[in-house]
């Protein structure tokens, strides 16, 4: 089984994760951003070169293929992946090819209001002791923001179990994902 999180920058995907994690035996974490920095460390300069990695078809393909190779490693996993996809053409991408090679698929998406996620998106800080660093990965989630609220509004909210995070500490969102799970 692939549990897939998605939601917001900043969101709280890979808090999440490691939760889910620590409870859930056998379950491995993989990070399909990784696939990206090697598409994008290979791809370089080349002149077709795009800004965002998951725009590569390749990319799903490739993020596909990790999950279906560590599922089977895992004997039915559960393999967590914790990943914004905004792009609902994106995520049947990579969920398809999963479905067609036999791989249960469990999407949950962690929400927030957009309040909510921007005080996430202020206070947090990615690189202790690098203020600029830091700042970079908080602008590029503030650029994300509307993109997840679009994406929110017509067709993530019906694709995925939504966790409403709004209040919740992390080992109560944590609670009712295994809930949705119907993991123990």
């Amino acid at each position: 089984m692939i549990i897939w999180i998605n939601g917001p920058f900043g969101g709280g995907k890979t808090t999440l994760a490691a939760h889910l994690h620590q409870h859930l035996e056998g379950a491995i974490t993989t990070d399909p951003e990784e696939v990206g920095f090697l598409l994008r460390n290979s791809i370089g300069d080349h002149p077709d070169r795009r800004g965002d990695f998951q725009d590569y078809p390749m990319w799903r393909e490739l993020v596909a293929r990790v999950c279906t190779e560590l599922d089977r490693f895992t004997h039915g996993g559960p393999v967590i992946a914790p990943m914004t996809l905004l792009r609902r053409e994106y995520a049947d991408d990579i969920f398809d090819a999963l479905h067609k090679d036999g791989i249960e698929v469990r999407h949950l998406l962690v929400h927030a209001d957009s309040d909510t996620i921007g005080a996430r998106i202020e206070s947090s800080m990615e690189f202790p002791g690098d203020e600029e660093r830091s700042e970079k990965v908080r602008a590029f989630r503030r650029r994300k923001q509307a993109d997840y609220e679009q994406a929110y509004t017509t067709w993530l909210a019906e694709r995925a179990d939504v966790i409403d995070t709004t209040g919740l500490s992390p080992d109560q969102v944590a609670a009712q994902a295994l809930s949705l799970l119907r993991i123990p």
